[in-house]
């Protein structure tokens, strides 16, 4: 009961890549990145351990950004044609690459890394990728020229990926899709229908991760703007209810999400965001178990994972530890206050 797991990243250390940013260059290069790219891999699951995390990921230690860094094995993706556009519906600016041919798999994309952590933990191992509808924003087309085409080609590879990915040992495979928090009606019309495509015959546990981004003022100046509710996720959790995901990873701490809309997701793993990542205070045991307890009211216990709303990947080390730690606490009191009332 509330096993604890988070969104996929962490911050690199600062001899693998620059600290605190997104799109951080490696420090290094040829063998010497390769190995340390293993090394903060290994370092990433035995953070997460000691934290307390029940299940952990590679911490996506081995890619630059966690879209690029999956489209940059695939053919028919030109990162030579870079552009500049906006993504997330023109919220932020980002040099993107172009796709100029058939998408097709080169071959494995992450199994360096997956090999590495399965490896290494015998714990419980969740793997994230971009999922379709983030993937196609967040990069410039010239040849399939219709969205949901284009997002179709990508969960047919994604999907390829995915399954190679549940043989080497992985428990979760979760979907990262921001995206849907800002093409509600797209969603709707072929996001779930792309996202099922990429999960499909998948005999592992699935998951979409669906937030507000990561903690970057380009995001935290977008959610100024919401008002005083935030009601995205009531324009497309029936759809997800309805769907063949088994877990959706939502973002509540620090969030003006009303809790009740958990109520929609009847039937679905809620991976409970309980950790603000954009603030670098680091929250108490107390803050974590009380945003469990207002979820418990719409999400059974067995089917609660407390979570971080979004991925660390630009936040201080030190900070993003001690949230992690915080995280497990909490979720460690709501055993034990709840634990006997549900059994």
């Amino acid at each position: 009961m509330f096993e604890t797991t988070i969104a996929g990243s962490l911050p690199k250390p600062a001899w693998l890549a620059k600290p605190r940013m997104l799109w951080a260059p490696w420090q290094l290069a040829g063998d010497a990145l390769v190995e340390a790219k293993r090394d903060a891999t290994v370092l990433a699951l035995k953070e997460q351990e000691d934290a307390g995390i029940d299940i952990v990921t590679d911490g996506e230690q081995a890619r630059q950004h966690f879209v690029h860094g999956f489209l940059e094995r695939l053919d028919g993706v030109d990162f030579g044609r870079r552009v500049t556009m906006g993504i997330r519906n023109n919220r932020y600016d980002a040099e993107v690459p172009t796709v100029t041919g058939p998408i097709r798999r080169a071959g494995s994309v992450h199994r360096f890394e997956a090999e590495i952590a399965r490896a290494h933990t015998r714990r419980s191992l969740k793997f994230t990728l971009p999922g379709p509808m983030t993937i196609i924003d967040t990069l410039a087309d010239e040849h399939y020229g219709d969205k949901s085409s284009l997002a179709m080609a990508f969960a047919a590879v994604l999907n390829e990926e995915a399954r190679e990915l549940a043989a080497i040992g992985v428990d979760v495979i979760q979907f990262d899709e921001p995206a849907f928090n800002v093409y509600m009606d797209d969603v709707v019309q072929w996001g779930i229908a792309a996202l099922e495509r990429a999960a499909e015959g998948l005999e592992c546990k699935t998951a979409v991760h669906i937030c507000y981004g990561y903690g970057i003022k380009a995001n935290i100046d977008w959610k100024s703007t919401l008002g005083a509710e935030w009601r995205q996720y009531e324009a497309i959790f029936p759809a997800l209810a309805a769907s063949r995901i088994d877990q959706v990873s939502v973002e509540c701490a620090g969030a003006k999400v009303p809790i009740n809309l958990l109520g929609l997701l009847k039937g679905k793993d809620v991976l409970l965001g309980a950790i603000d990542v954009a603030s670098e205070r680091i929250e108490t045991p107390e803050e974590v178990i009380a945003t469990i307890e207002r979820a418990l009211t719409f999400v059974a216990p067995e089917r609660l994972y407390p979570c971080t709303n979004c991925g660390m990947a630009p936040m201080d080390r030190s900070v993003a530890i001690g949230k992690l730690a915080a995280l497990s606490a909490g979720a460690a009191l709501a055993r034990e206050r709840f634990g006997s009332q549900h059994r």
